[in-house]
């Protein structure tokens, strides 16, 4: 396996893609001029309810940097939400997206069936955990493939009830609002949800001091008075929150949980969106756990930055579900086909994997000196480069959310973009594209320690 080339300053060499210097740099304040203009046009023809993070108008990204309409450069912590891991506009994934838009843009692959989306599900069958037959089928997002593993499940079982646990995400169409925990801002007033879901509490480690086993027994009884064996389809469960916080459950939990599924004909759905495709220090989250889910959703990081998802699984559960169930007319489009293959290369040959690991010591060890330096972070954790802090209180160890909002707000006035997560809001998550070198790693964390002593007096 060929590793990506690190420079002495710790640079990843990027070739093809935009051409851009892996540096911080502000030219204007954030926003400046033209991104306001960009930002003005949105709030008159977008609607309200799509919100934005940074407020910059983007023109170009790459390596570990985004630049925007000013020419400020902004270091990227957030990789659009764990989507261009390869980092974005690879060279590989820009050539077989032009060379797939010049043979063909769509045909459906429901009409006319091509390689690309047989070729996927192929490259999923081998790299999702399981050494049994599997098969996948693709489709646009996140939330579509969960949607879909829960149907596949519920036609497998012949059972309707689905547990999903607290702190939970799982998207914003209705049955995965449902299954999501947090009301704002995804739930609140979008209701009636999908009836038949159920939650258990999740091991959070942080708060609820329990070891993996007794959190999973208790997780288990909830969901034997509360739901029972016999009338549940599925459990549904991050191995890794996103959303929740990045909750890292304690160790024998997953594989209790999985357990009990297995003994009791429960399929056990693993959604990897956001902890999938070399994320977290292994292809899979799930691998770090010692559990092996019967079916697997993923999105995100599939396709360096295109719209693509699938479920992957036993194949006697995916076959579940009769001819013309499952699809859409645009799951498996050929050019998010072009890019996920390319992007598996990048992943599988270019050394992302041991990547991940290597950025994570780096925050780790960086962000643990933070701590404890400072009483307001009260919990650094995570795997590989998905780490978090959790802000709080240092008296009660009370989520602060107001001061991770603030945090990330003077962060990215700064010109580092960090996003802030948690059933509280009180957790900023650190997301780097794997091709971020470690000076400019280094750097954001940097600006994010100077943040928070700001903060102190503020």
């Amino acid at each position: 396996m060929t590793t990506l080339d690190i420079a002495a300053d710790g640079a990843p060499s990027i070739s093809g893609g935009p051409a851009l210097a892996q540096e911080r740099r502000l030219v204007t304040a954030i926003p400046g001029p033209r991104s306001q203009e960009l930002l003005d046009r949105k709030a008159a023809a977008v609607a309200k309810g799509v919100g934005h993070t940074a407020p910059i108008a983007a023109v170009a990204a790459g390596g570990g940097v985004v630049l925007d309409a000013d020419g400020n450069s902004l270091i990227d912590l957030g990789s659009g939400i764990a989507v261009t891991s390869v980092g974005n506009a690879h060279p590989k994934v820009v050539e077989a997206v032009q060379r797939q838009a010049a043979q063909f843009t769509h045909t459906c692959f429901m009409v006319s069936p091509y390689e690309g989306y047989v070729a996927v599900a192929e490259a999923l069958n081998r790299l999702t955990p399981g050494d049994f037959e599997k098969k996948s089928a693709l489709f646009n997002s996140g939330a579509e493939a969960v949607e879909n593993a829960v149907k596949i499940a519920r036609k497998f079982t012949k059972r309707q009830a689905v547990v999903a646990f607290d702190h939970a995400y799982h998207g914003r169409t209705n049955l995965t609002m449902a299954l999501t925990a947090k009301s704002m801002p995804y739930k609140s007033g979008f209701g009636p949800f999908a009836s038949e879901v159920y939650r258990a509490p999740m091991s959070y480690p942080y708060r609820d001091g329990l070891t993996g086993p007794d959190a999973a027994a208790k997780a288990i009884s909830v969901i034997e008075k509360q739901v029972g064996a016999d009338n549940l389809a599925a459990v549904i469960i991050e191995p890794i929150q996103g959303e929740g916080g990045f909750i890292v459950p304690a160790a024998g939990f997953l594989p209790a949980i999985a357990d009990w599924c297995a003994a009791n004909g429960v399929v056990l759905i693993s959604d990897e969106v956001q902890s999938g495709f070399a994320r977290t220090g292994a292809m899979f989250a799930s691998e770090h756990f010692g559990f092996t889910p019967d079916l697997v959703t993923t999105a995100k990081g599939i396709a360096g930055g295109l719209p693509l998802a699938a479920v992957t699984g036993r194949a006697d559960i995916m076959d579940a579900a009769h001819a013309g169930g499952l699809g859409g007319t645009y799951g498996g489009n050929p050019i998010a086909c072009a890019a996920a293959l390319a992007s598996i290369d990048a992943f599988e040959t270019e050394g992302f994997v041991e990547r991940a690991a290597e950025l994570g010591a780096l925050m780790l060890s960086r962000l643990g000196a933070l701590q404890a330096e400072d009483p307001r972070v009260g919990d650094v954790r995570g795997l590989g480069a998905m780490i978090a802090i959790e802000l709080v209180d240092p008296a009660t160890q009370a989520p602060d959310a107001a001061l991770a909002g603030a945090v990330a707000r003077r962060c990215i006035a700064e010109g580092v973009i960090v996003l802030t997560c948690g059933t509280y809001g009180n957790v900023l998550r650190f997301l780097p594209p794997l091709s971020i070198g470690d000076a400019l790693l280094n750097e954001g964390l940097d600006v994010v320690a100077a943040a928070l002593a700001a903060e102190v007096s503020a």
